[in-house]
């Protein structure tokens, strides 16, 4: 229990009397000050008990004392003891009525009563109270390491709850919600989640307060390393006391220990996973199983897809790198959803992952890129759906994919855009479109001068595949007409419309194009 005034009244030894403000009695005390000042306030922080003589104030001026009183109630001054005896015998009335008056507790304090015995009373009293937070810290700290190692995260999450009276969530690298008590918390932790987004962008170690009107929540950043790698959030309908921040600092600590793993650890197990991935590669699927046992579940046996992701550029030097930041947002998506997934760096631009056909990783993955694809921190190539016999094929796929993403400055392409559908979107970059422009820009000039029209002549000739009559009547025009504008685009471009390859580059060069004519160089 905090000390209060009431508890240094009750206390046998001072035998102070209340003469004002018995109603607020229960107000904590954070210290007692001496001070005889006419204006002690520029040297108090708040929650202190002011003794005084009144030795320098007037304190048979009405209007002075409640000038007083005012300034030491607006200051956080929880209560004046008044010492009767020395300066005055009583207590001013003067004093007495600017107290009433504000309603701030004044206590008779006895001649026979120092003041330093008052002041040690109160400094053992907070000792006291202070060894009684640590001890409780510690038994909670004792709890909640047996809860971790007895049954893990979700159980440091309850008995923390408990242990504040109010409510505690577990979050993931991504803001997913991994664990919340009492059970009801999980939809109040979840409007959380962009809190969470913002407090994994900073430093770790990093925490921050929000709240609103259902109450006060804290969030304390979780990981060793400059990476935030998960979140814990502490809901409570007051701010936290000395014996609950203690909890909630061995809460952080033994999370932090369940949900980062130790460096070597994840080292070795990189190593294991290129090496399996190796082996995948090189047709030796059942090898690769030998060597993998239980870790990667069953992968390695049902469909999957694998994808090949690549910084795009240097991204923001204060951030993250995009790959990390990527490759959190995978294994979380895989945790969360008990999948299994394999993550490869190769070397510090390059991320090769494999993950299940249709499942929560690759999702996760398409949901990564859209919300990045305006700042392209990472381009990802995502191939189809293969086998274990197939993963040589599948890396192909993947590297293909992320070829056009880079050449198309798309955040993810995926191998089914390249085997499915129009050729035409592969070829939307700026060496085919400089190539059509030059291919087609004299025939623009030419029809630019109203000396006829070429250009649609030419895509109407090729789209009925060089039947005049047919082309001739969707242009409107007698089919003499159509073959001699046919002669003169051989002549301005200097090419046979004979030849098949330049009939194909015309019609891809158009399709390219569209209707808009060539720019005008610079």
């Amino acid at each position: 229990m905090p000390l209060t005034l009431a508890s240094l009244v009750q206390h046998p030894a001072l035998k102070l009397v209340v003469r004002a403000g018995a109603e607020r009695l229960d107000t904590p005390v954070r210290w007692a000050h001496v001070s005889e000042l006419a204006d002690p306030v520029p040297y108090m922080e708040g929650g202190e008990l002011l003794l005084t003589t009144a030795m320098t104030l007037d304190a048979t001026d009405a209007e002075a004392m409640r000038r007083y009183v005012r300034r030491l109630a607006g200051a956080g001054v929880v209560g004046v003891g008044f010492a009767v005896g020395v300066n005055h015998d009583e207590i001013p009335q003067a004093l007495l009525d600017a107290a009433h008056d504000e309603d701030l507790p004044l206590l008779e304090v006895p001649r026979r009563t120092p003041f330093l015995a008052i002041v040690k009373a109160v400094s053992a009293a907070l000792a006291a109270d202070q060894y009684r937070a640590v001890t409780a810290g510690f038994e909670v700290q004792r709890e909640l390491t047996r809860a971790a190692l007895a049954e893990g995260p979700g159980a440091v999450v309850a008995r923390l709850a408990a242990h504040v009276d109010g409510w505690a969530a577990l979050y993931d690298a991504s803001g997913a919600v991994l664990a919340a008590a009492p059970d009801w918390a999980a939809r109040r932790a979840a409007r959380l989640t962009p809190d969470v987004e913002r407090l994994r962008e900073r430093t770790a170690p990093a925490s921050a307060v929000v709240g609103g009107t259902e109450d006060r929540v804290e969030l304390q950043s979780l990981g060793t390393g400059r990476r935030v790698r998960g979140a814990l959030a502490v809901g409570t309908g007051a701010p936290l006391g000395t014996a609950e921040r203690y909890a909630v600092h061995s809460a952080v600590a033994l999370l932090t220990l369940t949900t980062e793993r130790s460096r070597s650890l994840q080292a070795a197990e990189q190593r294991l996973g290129a090496a399996v991935l190796r082996m995948m590669l090189a047709g030796q699927p059942d090898h690769a199983r030998t060597v993998a046992g239980d870790l990667y579940g069953g992968l390695l046996d049902a469909p999957f897809r694998l994808l090949i992701a690549e910084s795009a550029g240097d991204g923001d030097p204060a951030g993250e790198p995009p790959l990390a930041v990527l490759a959190d947002v995978l294994e979380a998506a895989a945790a969360h959803a008990g999948e299994a997934v394999l993550t490869v760096p190769e070397g510090d631009d390059r991320l090769v992952v494999l993950a299940e056909d249709g499942g929560a990783v690759v999702a996760a993955c398409a949901a990564y890129a859209a919300q990045e694809a305006d700042e392209a921190g990472a381009l990802v190539g995502l191939s189809a759906p293969a086998g274990p016999i197939a993963a040589g094929t599948a890396y192909k796929q993947a590297e293909q994919a992320l070829s056009v993403a880079r050449r198309r400055g798309r955040a993810l392409v995926e191998h089914e855009e390249l085997a499915t559908g129009s050729l035409l979107p592969l070829l939307a970059d700026d060496a085919v479109r400089a190539f059509a422009d030059g291919l087609l820009r004299a025939l623009y000039e030419h029809d630019a001068t109203g000396r006829g029209d070429l250009v649609a002549s030419v895509r109407a000739w090729l789209s009925r595949h060089g039947q005049w009559d047919a082309a001739a009547a969707d242009l409107g025009v007698h089919r003499h007409t159509l073959r001699y504008r046919m002669r003169r685009v051989e002549e301005i471009l200097g090419r046979s419309l004979d030849d098949p390859d330049v009939r194909m580059e015309l019609w891809l060069a158009l399709k390219t194009t569209g209707d808009q004519p060539p720019q005008p160089p610079n």
